[in-house]
């Protein structure tokens, strides 16, 4: 998910009093009801994804079947009492603010996304660095109303640098309260977690902890919340980018991870897709809290799949239990990957 960001949000005492206000509130609220699980970007930047790696050969048999056995154990990981994940269930895919082709014609982009069995669009609505808090609101408007008249879901997402809490916070606030004229909204909302721009890394984890609280706080426990986060397999080679990562307070706080999974980054091949895509779920499921949190992956950068190494990324998704996963993006997602992404299903 690509970053070329700018701009100032001026915020004056009596909204921030009030923010303030909502968001203990909603705190409140999230403590007492909110549910823990235990144990215990849309693009990836370049300090996101990994260095080169040795690709893997053909799956093992062992891996094949650990993979399943992981699924069986992740299956169904939606707490009765938690906030319904139907957003983030089945075959997906992404549309950025750079993405011209889908903003000049969101009806049409819709269209053919429902024509591939599309459940549900990741949309992004803005950054830090972007002039206005809300990208393009009339298109945007026309896109939630088109998904919902065609039965789909639709997910904002919103990448932050963490510099400026009060913009990226009262970016997120809009995201979430935004309307169409109609009344409509996003069924969720995705805070896009990749941004190296604050150092140290220490400061870069208190500072995104204390915007996803907020977030948390002024969205409630109710409305569901998505964790997009780099893929853990670059995580684990690159320590340099994002050493401590929080998975931990990540799990607690939000209700999905959305793994920047891109094995692109990481191989050629199926093969190499398949155990990359395997790696990057026993890596998050061996996090602290994260062995049940329900995970929807991003696969590949779409216009640099192959059908196979795609039909690959499917049977990994499938076999991890994971809820959902598309390709990034839409405008990069051609016919023959569609063939291969019909094997996602809720």
């Amino acid at each position: 998910m690509r970053r070329r960001r700018t701009g100032r949000l001026l915020i004056g005492v009596t909204a921030s009093l009030v923010a303030a206000v909502v968001v203990v509130a909603g705190l409140l609220s999230f403590a007492a009801g909110r549910r823990v699980t235990e144990p215990a970007a849309p693009h990836m930047s370049a300090e996101a994804s990994s260095t080169a790696a040795t690709r893997p050969t053909t799956p093992t048999a062992e891996a094949t079947a650990s993979a399943e056995a992981t699924a069986a154990a992740v299956e169904s990981t939606t707490a009765p009492s938690g906030p319904s994940l139907d957003a983030y269930r089945g075959l997906a895919t992404w549309v950025d603010i750079y993405d011209e082709r889908a903003w000049n014609d969101p009806a049409a982009a819709v269209s053919d996304m429902v024509s591939h069995g599309v459940r549900t669009l990741f949309i992004e609505t803005g950054n830090s660095g972007a002039a206005t808090a809300i990208f393009k609101p009339e298109a945007l408007q026309t896109f939630i109303r088109e998904t919902h008249a065609h039965g789909m879901r639709v997910v904002a997402w919103y990448l932050p640098d963490l510099r400026r809490s009060s913009v990226d916070y009262d970016r997120v606030a809009q995201a979430i309260a935004y309307r169409t004229a109609d009344g409509q909204r996003f069924d969720s909302f995705a805070l896009d977690i990749e941004s190296g721009a604050v150092q140290p890394v220490s400061a870069r984890n208190q500072a995104l902890e204390e915007l996803s609280l907020k977030i948390r706080g002024l969205a409630g426990p109710a409305y569901p919340l998505g964790a997009i986060i780099p893929s853990p397999v670059g995580l684990s080679r690159k320590g340099s980018y994002w050493g401590a990562f929080p998975y931990e307070m990540l799990a607690r706080t939000y209700d999905v991870f959305v793994p920047m999974s891109y094995y692109t980054y990481h191989g050629k091949g199926g093969p190499a897709a398949y155990a990359d895509t395997l790696a990057n779920v026993r890596i998050l499921r061996a996090q602290p809290a994260c062995a049940t949190t329900p995970v929807h992956l991003i696969g590949g950068i779409a216009e640099k799949s192959s059908p196979y190494e795609v039909a690959t990324f499917v049977r990994a998704a499938r076999e991890t239990g994971s809820i959902g996963a598309g390709l990034y993006g839409w405008t990069g997602t051609a016919p023959r990957h569609w063939q291969e992404l019909k094997a996602i299903t809720p």
